[in-house]
């Protein structure tokens, strides 16, 4: 038979630490109604839930939820906050779960794809040579293989544009010829718009991984590229 748990064994230093960094986390206000884990599409999955997880927290269950790979799964959309009547912070937790635990021992794919952005401004390490190549090699076939559309204009830091695109780095390299039903659409509706070459890709791995200094930079870069040198009033975040 399972034993009670003893509460005066416990501590919450960890929801302590949490609520430092995010005051309005509100875990104290957790009703246990499990509106969170209704919604939640990674409730169950290596027994745990949102509602599981916040109860643990305030219990003061440390160890357990911070060896807990649930953390990786959560997807932190924040649809537990929108439905939450207490509007209680999950993300900001699992955010925090991951940050304590070393970089080197986080997930190595997402480890491995926030180094390549930070290297070559993409999670799939292209550079930006060869999305620029790659960019505009698609245009031309569609210009030429899809009748309607032989004035499409496709660029890479076109100075002024008054937007700014990003791309998820995946189809670029993997799957091109889906970039083109975007640019279409951008045509008929005669958006004006560019590619950055800088930080280029839509996804940020850093963010997932809670690598606050490497998500810093990758969107500093960004914003000082868009900012300066393309002078762009407007960023559309296809991710």
């Amino acid at each position: 038979m399972a034993e009670a748990i003893k509460i005066d064994e416990l501590d919450i230093e960890f929801k302590d630490e949490v609520l430092g960094k995010v005051p309005a986390a509100n875990f104290d206000l957790c009703l246990t109604c499990g509106t969170c884990t209704g919604g939640c599409a990674a409730s169950e999955l290596m027994d745990m839930d949102p509602r599981k997880l916040i109860r643990m927290l305030n219990l003061g269950m440390d160890d357990v939820i911070l060896k807990s790979n649930w953390k990786w799964v959560c997807s932190m959309c924040q649809r537990c906050v929108a439905a939450c009547p207490m509007k209680i912070n999950i993300p900001a937790l699992v955010f925090n779960l991951r940050a304590a635990i070393p970089r080197e021992k986080r997930p190595k794919g997402i480890l491995g794809s926030c180094d390549q952005h930070i290297r070559t401004g993409s999670a799939m390490g292209a550079k930006k040579e060869d999305f620029e190549f790659t960019v505009l090699d698609v245009a031309e076939e569609i210009r030429e293989s899809h009748p309607g559309f032989e004035d499409l204009e496709v660029s890479v830091d076109r100075e002024g544009a008054v937007m700014v695109l990003n791309q998820n780095s995946r189809e670029p390299v993997t799957e091109p010829e889906e970039m083109g039903p975007l640019w279409k659409i951008l045509h008929s509706v005669g958006a004006d718009w560019t590619y950055p070459s800088v930080m280029w890709a839509g996804e940020n791995y850093c963010m997932f991984m809670a690598d606050n200094e490497g998500w810093k930079y990758i969107i500093e870069e960004f914003a000082y590229h868009i900012d300066n040198n393309l002078k762009s009033p407007m960023v559309v975040n296809t991710e």
